[in-house]
């Protein structure tokens, strides 16, 4: 915990994937900043292909791109 914060302010957009962000919540949670409130600013469904190589190797280990669309949300975590 950062002496005298007392939120910190997460944002992220759609070329974040949102295990990523998930991840940075779940560490400020283990440091006293639990209290999550997500905050709709735009919402982005934009979703970027994966290189042509890697979906070749995906499609020939029969593999499926399992990503989920981004959702646009911010949040803030307060201790």
């Amino acid at each position: 915990m950062v002496r005298g914060v007392e939120t910190v302010g997460v944002t992220s957009g759609a070329s974040v994937p949102d295990v990523l962000v998930q991840q940075l919540l779940n560490v400020l949670a283990e440091r006293g900043y639990g209290d999550v409130k997500p905050v709709r600013t735009a919402t982005e469904d934009l979703m970027f292909s994966l290189p042509r190589e890697l979906r070749q190797e995906m499609k020939n280990r029969g593999a499926a791109d399992t990503r989920q669309k981004p959702t646009g949300e911010a949040a803030t975590a307060e201790s």
